[in-house]
């Protein structure tokens, strides 16, 4: 039987996604600054690259890092709240019976 989850009450879903979305706000400004920083570092030690390079270099990093970040706020959404402990994880018992 699966309980009831902390999530299906409104107020305590709203708090939990407006804290979801702070994190991720958070996350998105932290994304800027690595990027920044490395384009910065990839112009002071890179040489002479092309254009594409620098593009291709920021989408990586960010892509990679609000992907990352997503997920753990996800992480941190479902531990947080509670949904975690009322998921019903046992499973039936399958064992062979050896005559």
């Amino acid at each position: 039987m699966v309980g009831k989850s902390p999530l299906d009450d409104p107020e305590a879903a709203a708090f939990a996604w407006a804290r979801y979305r702070r994190i991720m706000r958070f996350m998105f400004l932290v994304t800027l600054g690595l990027v920044a920083i490395a384009m910065a570092l990839l112009y002071k030690f890179g040489g002479e690259v092309s254009v594409h390079f620098y593009i291709a270099t920021a989408l990586g990093v960010g892509f990679v890092m609000l992907l990352a970040s997503a997920l753990m706020g996800l992480v941190f959404l479902s531990s947080g709240t509670g949904h975690d402990e009322s998921v019903d994880n046992t499973l039936p018992d399958n064992r062979i019976d050896e005559d």
